[in-house]
Formats: C-alpha cells, structure tokens, sequence
C-alpha cells in the first residue's frame, strides 16, 4: 500500500504505529491475542500515511476537553 499525506483535522485523532515489540508487550500486558483485539481496516484513510501491514497495532490517542487524553489500541485487518 502506497503511503500518503497524513490526514490533519481536529476530528481525526493521533494514529502511530507500535514497534513489533511494543505490540507484544502490550498483548501480553493485557493477556491477548491480536484477533481479540478491536479491528482498523488496512485501508482506513486514518492509517494511509503509515506503512501498516496485517497484523499491526496502531495506537490511536484521542483528545477530549472534559476528559483530557484517551488512548485506544487497533489490529491490523485486511477486511
């Protein structure tokens, strides 16, 4: 998939990519397996600007007013 310009509008949030390490310490911090984990479609515009393959996670970090700071973790998928 070719990489593409990073999406930048206050309603898309922060989207990277975690290292292979960084998923597998995460996966076993929360006793996981990556088909256990919420799904980001591949082709999802949000993670274009990355160079994503099946299998990855993406870290996605949402911020609110009231809340402050979210952080949300998505799979790789295909379809």
């Amino acid at each position: 998939m070719a990489k593409t310009e990073k999406i930048e509008h206050e309603l898309v949030p922060e989207h990277s990519k975690l290292s292979e390490k960084e998923a597998k310490e995460l996966l076993k911090k929360y006793n996981l397996t990556l088909k256990e984990m919420p799904k980001i479609l591949i082709t999802d515009p949000a993670i274009a600007h990355l160079d994503v393959e099946e299998g990855d996670v993406i870290k996605i970090k949402r911020s609110s007013r009231t809340a402050g700071e979210s952080v949300f973790f998505r799979g790789v998928i295909k379809e």
